[in-house]
């Protein structure tokens, strides 16, 4: 076969938005997936987006990448979380049909000119001196490549369980990744082991509709993608609510004995925000009840997928406990659930540009650097993507500060930090979340997406035009004004009980918080929701806006200031020895990323910094 620029293995949310990336920057991209019907598939929950999740999708969304668009061309129910609160902590959450996800990632692939895709398993990768040169995959044998994007999933020395019952996989229905993790294995990598889990599936014509409280979606319906329509809209249906029960709970403790989490069969570290309803039952013993999610797997089928009761116990325990729960007294089991253990790589051993430290031109993205969730693995996937890319074209890699977007939240988390357990996103994980909106993704990623080549003409035209918009209504806001006494002054005293004392400028106005956009005399009706929320939030967190940017200002200075490669912690005066170890272990590019990690205290950091300009006017 001929060789590639890129080669991504795994055709899961990171490697699809990897390989996605290194196409549209115009390199000569191969994916590698074992099957190619299952290129997009949503292992777990057929939804995407959700608090800090969404933040992600639409990052990905901005530099032009997949997700958000088949999320779109795919969702039967929407609904904006937080949607009361301040737009820094909104989150658009799309409920899709899992079978539509998977076909619009595949058609939008196949749109791809820079992209072939090979349906085979990689056993192997060569390395000379340091450096990937090859893949070797079980049919085709060695393909010779200039970088390689690795995105395993859950398939490296994937084992999945089933109350005691051990299956090796990646998940149901397909093998695990024996060869190639135990090659990787032998490399100067620190491994361990994570888990996750899955709900058994249900049969929703066996489900008691009428006892499930009914959860519509939002009207009018929201959209994940910049570029979106709602004429793509499916169907949009219905999602339920029911509650576990003191008699679950009881089936659940009386089954634990057969639990591999509980009897010692499992090994890795499960998520600690999406918890097996065993955990749960064991770790929150005083709660009588949980809430269960009950949503459809698709329009053309009667698969359920109960959110909120993943499990591993055995069949027998699973079916009690499923029937024990109102709504779900003589409903069916269609798919068992279970927990699946696999090998992750401390993501502390890769660069932020996801580079390996120690094989050169070998990226890591998605599960295997020790994350969960679909939008965290598709966000590493396009970063991932980019940089090869960009190493390829002999180009200056890129990797988005904590200040610019929660994809360098996300890695720079990761990479700094390391992680113990399943890693993701929330918004509370960002300092300067006031200036990451979902909102305003667009706004400040898609100018570097064109320039990086990763956002074709419709989306760069469609920014520009939204841009103006924006810009322009801003103006008229400052131009507008509202009279005291006056019939709109009285009408908007009616709407939201604020008073208008003296004559004030629309801008003025929309500052107060009880004031929104369409209270206002004279607003504009052609304007997006989208382009409303940013003009919302740009006046109404103006002042804390003003305040994040003079942090940001602060953080910049100790972001430029570098660490020499060749400095030795031995000669930094004044070191405790627990700090120099952990800066020798670390090796930060950076005073400001030195100093995100535990126990380096201001102090530490000050220490350094004399030391480094000392060192400079030495060699000066």
């Amino acid at each position: 076969m001929d060789s590639f620029d890129l080669i991504v293995i795994g055709g899961g949310h990171a490697g699809v938005e990897a390989a996605s990336a290194g196409a549209r920057m115009g390199v000569k991209t191969l994916l590698i997936s074992h099957k190619k019907d299952t290129i997009g598939q949503m292992s777990c929950n057929p939804a995407i987006g959700g608090i800090g999740k969404s933040h992600l999708a639409k990052e990905v969304d901005a530099l032009g990448g997949l997700m958000a668009k088949a999320t779109d061309l795919s969702a039967i129910h929407y609904r904006v979380l937080n949607a009361t609160k301040g737009q820094a902590v909104r989150a658009t959450r799309a409920q899709t049909d899992r079978q539509l996800y998977r076909e619009a990632i595949q058609d939008l692939l196949k749109a791809e000119e820079n992209l072939t895709i090979l349906e085979d398993s990689v056993e192997d990768i060569v390395v000379e001196s340091g450096t990937i040169k090859a893949v070797i995959t079980s049919n085709t044998g060695e393909v010779k490549a200039k970088k390689v994007v690795l995105t395993t999933g859950t398939f490296l020395g994937g084992i999945m369980h089933t109350g005691l019952e051990q299956k090796p996989g990646g998940r149901i229905g397909d093998p695990p990744s024996n060869i190639l993790a135990q090659k990787l294995r032998a490399m100067p990598f620190r491994v361990g082991r994570l888990k996750t889990g899955t709900p058994p599936r249900l049969d929703g014509e066996t489900i008691d509709w009428s006892k499930l409280s009914e959860q519509p979606g939002d009207t009018p319906t929201p959209l994940m993608s910049y570029t979106g329509n709602k004429e793509d809209h499916q169907k949009q249906i219905n999602c339920h609510i029911t509650r576990t029960n003191t008699e679950t709970h009881k089936i659940i403790r009386d089954s634990l004995d057969k639990s591999p989490l509980y009897s010692g069969v499992i090994e890795g570290v499960g998520p600690r925000y999406c918890p097996s309803i065993e955990d749960k039952v064991v770790r929150y013993a005083e709660r009588s009840s949980h809430q269960i999610f009950v949503e459809p797997e698709g329009l053309n089928t009667n698969e359920i997928y109960p959110n909120g009761i993943s499990t591993s116990l055995p069949p027998e325990a699973q079916l009690k406990m499923i029937r024990s729960i109102t709504g779900f007294e003589e409903t069916n089991i269609t798919k068992q659930g279970y927990a699946i253990e696999y090998d992750f790589f401390d993501p502390r051993d890769l660069r932020h540009s996801l580079e390996t430290k120690h094989i050169q031109g070998l990226y890591f993205a998605g599960q295997i650097n020790g994350t969960t969730g679909y939008e965290e693995a598709a966000a590493q996937g396009l970063m991932a993507g980019i940089n090869a890319a960009l190493k390829i074209q002999n180009k200056k890699e890129w990797t988005p500060g904590r200040h610019e977007a929660y994809v360098g939240v996300l890695i720079d988390d990761l990479v700094t930090l390391g992680t113990k357990e399943p890693y993701r996103m929330f918004t509370s994980r960002a300092e300067y979340r006031l200036i990451l909106r979902e909102d305003n993704a667009d706004m400040r990623l898609t100018k570097k997406g064109r320039e990086l080549g990763l956002v074709d003409d419709k989306l760069w035209h469609k920014h520009l035009d939204k841009e103006k918009q924006s810009k322009d209504e801003l103006r008229a806001l400052k131009t507008r004004k509202i009279k005291p006494e006056s019939k709109e002054a009285k009408t908007l005293e009616l709407d939201t009980g604020e008073t208008v004392a003296a004559t004030k400028t629309h801008h003025e106005l929309l500052k107060r918080p009880a004031i929104k956009y369409h209270n206002l005399p004279e607003h504009n009706e052609t304007l997006t929701k989208n382009i409303i929320d940013e003009i919302e939030a740009e006046i109404k967190y103006a002042g804390y806006v003003e305040r994040q940017k003079t942090e940001i200002t602060r953080l910049q200075k100790n972001e430029n200031t570098k660490i020499p490669k060749t400095l030795d912690y031995e000669n930094v005066i004044g070191l405790s020895n627990e700090v120099r170890q952990k800066l020798m272990s670390a090796k930060p590019e950076s005073l400001a990323r030195a100093s995100r990690l535990p126990g380096i205290t201001p102090a530490a950091i000050s220490l350094l910094m004399v030391h480094i300009k000392k060192e400079r006017k030495l060699a000066g």
